[in-house]
């Protein structure tokens, strides 16, 4: 059992992370700006912090065993605020919920490099792979940055995906996609067995 931190507890990854935590058993401390519509149960403690804020968040997170960012990352939460709060509160072990941008369509090429990526989510493409290069050039934190495939939305609990590392997970279809609350369950491994430290990762159908 580990105590946990979800950052973006309100979000609808963020609740189904803290939702297959508690069904394993964890403590989870749940973190949102905002927590109108957080529902209270039993192992959760809900808690108002701004992601944004590394005087604000640190606090947070000091005693934890491991730390969760599931916000945005454009308005919700900024790359050298939560890399400063989670050294600052010594945080054992920190894991990002990624974007399908960074993921490689063919090698040295991203989703964000292709000629058909949405300009609507260039900003938040963008200040995700700020966050995860600067991941990459910490030496004191242990982190792991989950990227979702391109369809990643509510669709059921079944616990059957496959795992991979920086390339961009399709089936036979050509379908990019995994649940959130599969998603939810690969987190959790992650947690659980460690297998991915210092790295990206990803997960799909």
């Amino acid at each position: 059992m580990t105590k946990t931190v979800v950052i973006g507890i309100t979000g609808g990854v963020g609740s189904r992370i803290a939702t297959e935590l508690l069904l394993r058993g964890h403590q989870v401390t749940g973190i949102a700006r905002n927590l109108d519509g957080a529902a209270a149960r039993e192992g959760l403690t809900l808690k108002e912090g701004d992601a944004t804020s590394p005087q604000d968040l640190a606090p947070l997170l000091r005693g934890q065993d491991v730390v969760i960012s599931a916000t945005s990352f454009v308005g919700g939460s900024d790359s050298a605020a939560l890399i400063s709060a989670a050294k600052t509160a010594s945080v054992p072990r920190l894991l990002v919920v990624g974007g399908s941008s960074n993921l490689e369509v063919a090698p040295g090429k991203t989703v964000t490099d292709t000629l058909d990526f949405p300009q609507t989510y260039r900003a938040e493409a963008d200040a995700s792979r700020l966050l995860l290069n600067g991941l990459r050039k910490e030496q004191d934190l242990d982190w792991t940055f989950f990227s979702p495939p391109s369809l990643f939305e509510p669709d059921g609990r079944t616990g059957r995906f496959r795992l991979g590392d920086d390339a961009l997970l399709s089936d036979a279809n050509g379908k990019s996609a995994i649940s959130m609350e599969d998603y939810a369950i690969a987190m959790v491994d992650e947690i659980e067995t460690p297998q991915h430290p210092r790295r990206q990762f990803t997960a799909a159908y």
